[in-house]
């Protein structure tokens, strides 16, 4: 068996003179092929290691020679193959260090674009990180215009920007009047009698700021969202008529050379709330009807109680809110600016390679309006004072709807480790536990998904919305980096209170810590109270329910406890929500509970019976008299 072990003059540094140094990178490369096809010989991590050192030692004896950049790109690619065989993190961390240091060490050498090109394959197919894998291919497209890799990365730059709306380099965009605009994008909405969700993407982070006018001619008011320093195609200008549902009308405009307005016309306006999320940059409008066209629906829940919210305008990426002059009434192609107080221009730096995107025309997506179901009305007497359910209350006579969200989907494969991914696991869980659900409980269960496909977290919530939920259940599998950390924990959204949850809540986010520090602000403004309660008690529940059942053999979690955390997918949800993290992908033992598919009936029973749980201590509650919101568990 080949093993070779090229000794390295002391002196020198340099091989046998005997021997040429091609000859020893010929005998390297023989043992790597070795390493690959003979089985015997590549199940020992050993010989791997072996072959690693047969062309890091070439390297070292000649770092300038015609074979140095060759030994790192070979070096790169074992490493890669030792990854993928003993799925070790490390070798994934050693085989980018070794292809990068080709382009690095070595620019312009013909192999410098094809190193590139497995940094950008490892950092999109490996991490899921398009846009780390997108910059890698806008470098081959500007820096190796003529290489053989060009043609093969500006393919995957525009699958890139199609699929997760990643600019194109202005290289393969050509010049343009807008482009140091922002492009708005096509919207998403989804809308039911009483609710509205619509979804505004940019290509980058944007200052924006709206306006709600007053009731004109016994008309509902209008919702004004003016886009700053912003663009916005012709063809994506029309106006987007709707059926039915809340909405009847959504139309964009470029109301000026710089400025995008997007006009909201309802069919009744009680309520709404706006905010913006990163990564990538999209504002979340979400409307809720008046009381009278809510009261026409069986079974919904009490309308929230909404601030004044005619005279205040926000100026998002800005500080908060601002008292505005009196306005009667705003003409949606009039000037906006003459009526209101300058925006300050507090938009986020953003990368100059955000200047030009493509945009990708999306389909509306549109839920229609939840089917009823039956549950015991409430009825209050707002004159005489009587006192008023509160949601939860309502909720304590009949959890009629849950909604259950397995996390991830199609491209986004969630946590991956022992050959398993976190997407295929809550939604195998998430079948089971709708079974209890409508058996123990005669539950009406919706899923967000029911195969693998994916969703974007603001849709999800949009359709538990939309559906009329009364709970909404996020499933999803944990990640550490130390592989020693294992257990459940539940979440509820709330302000963080602690490192460890905001870096769960940015796993799960699809964004950085430093970003979700920046989502406090925004949670600040529109947490509800009772909201946090209920869900804190659901948490409790369910938690309390599992690890009970779970704490004997074989299926024993470590109990991680319940916490709170700022997670998009529950921003926004008119009903209580958690998510669960039901184990640690990355700790070997709840990986083998992962696999178990009597493990999965086991953790699905514990879920359905802390709901039931709830519901009971609910109504229990209600029929006591005692106010939901005095206890949080």
């Amino acid at each position: 068996m080949f093993t070779f072990s090229g000794a390295i003059g002391a002196a020198t540094g340099g091989y046998d003179n005997q021997v040429s140094l091609d000859t020893h990178y010929q005998q390297a490369k023989f043992f790597y092929n070795q390493l690959k096809v003979a089985s015997s010989l590549g199940k020992s991590r050993d010989h791997w290691l072996k072959g690693a050192g047969n062309f890091r030692r070439i390297y070292l004896a000649e770092p300038k020679s015609d074979l140095a950049p060759a030994c790192l790109f070979m070096l790169g690619r074992l490493y890669f193959d030792m990854y993928k065989r003993f799925g070790q993190g490390i070798d994934l961390g050693d085989s980018l260090s070794y292809f990068r240091d080709v382009d690095a060490l070595f620019p312009g050498n013909r192999l410098a674009d094809d190193a590139l090109m497995a940094v950008a394959g490892i950092l999109l197919e490996e991490m899921n990180d398009p846009r780390r894998a997108a910059a890698v291919y806008r470098t081959i497209v500007s820096d190796y215009p003529e290489a053989d890799m060009r043609a093969r990365a500006e393919a995957q730059l525009k699958i890139l920007s199609q699929e997760h709306d990643i600019p194109l380099p202005p290289v393969m965009v050509g010049s343009t009047q807008h482009l140091q605009l922002t492009n708005i994008l096509p919207l998403s909405y989804w809308s039911s009698d009483d609710y509205t969700r619509v979804v505004i993407k940019a290509s980058n982070p944007v200052t924006y700021h709206f306006q709600l006018s007053e009731h004109q001619d016994g008309q509902p008011p209008r919702l004004f969202i003016d886009f700053h320093n912003s663009y916005i195609e012709p063809r994506f200008r029309a106006p987007i008529t709707i059926v039915d549902g809340l909405l009847k009308e959504v139309r964009s405009t470029q109301f000026a050379p710089d400025t995008v307005r997007v006009v909201l016309d309802t069919h009744s306006l009680f309520d709404y709330q706006i905010f913006s999320l990163p990564d990538p940059f999209r504002v979340i409008i979400d409307v809720r009807g008046a009381p009278e066209v809510q009261a026409e629906r069986i079974q919904q829940p009490l309308p929230r109680i909404a601030a004044d919210t005619a005279g205040i305008q926000l100026d998002r990426m800005g500080s908060g809110p601002r008292p505005l002059p009196p306005v009667s009434a705003i003409d949606p192609d009039g000037p906006m600016q003459d009526q209101l107080p300058p925006a300050q221009d507090t938009a986020a730096e953003v990368e100059s390679e955000q200047d030009i995107v493509l945009v990708v025309l999306k389909d509306d997506k549109k839920n229609p309006g939840p089917a009823h179901h039956q549950t015991t009305a409430v009825t209050f007497d707002s004159v005489s004072g009587e006192t008023q359910y509160s949601l939860a209350q309502q909720l304590g006579l009949g959890v009629g709807t849950i909604i259950l969200d397995p996390g991830h989907g199609g491209k986004d494969p969630g946590a991956i480790s022992y050959g398993l991914k976190e997407k295929d696991i809550v939604l195998n869980l998430a079948k089971k536990l709708a079974v209890h659900l409508e058996k123990d409980l005669r539950a009406r269960v919706v899923m967000t998904r029911d195969d693998d496909r994916f969703l974007a977290l603001e849709e999800r919530t949009a359709i538990a919305n939309t559906n009329g939920g009364d709970l909404f259940i996020s499933l999803h599998v944990n990640a550490h980096p130390s592989p020693t950390i294992s257990g459940v924990e539940t979440y509820f959204l709330n302000l963080s209170t602690s490192d460890e949850a905001m870096r769960v809540a940015a796993r799960e986010n699809a964004t950085s810590t430093n970003q979700m520090s920046d989502l406090q602000d925004i949670l600040a403004d529109i947490l509800q109270h009772e909201k946090i309660n209920e869900s804190s008690r659901l948490a409790h529940q369910v938690h309390d329910a599992i690890t009970s059942d779970l704490s004997t053999p074989p299926y024993i979690l470590e109990n991680m406890g319940v916490k709170q955390a700022p997670f998009y997918v529950l921003l926004g949800a008119e009903m209580p929500a958690i998510l669960l993290e039901i184990a640690f992908i990355s700790n070997a033992e709840d990986a083998g509970k992962l696999q178990d598919d009597e493990f999965l009936n086991s953790m699905a029973a514990s879920i359905a019976k802390g709901i039931q749980h709830y519901s009971y201590a609910t109504t229990a509650r209600l029929e006591s008299g005692v106010s939901i919101s005095e206890n949080t568990q």
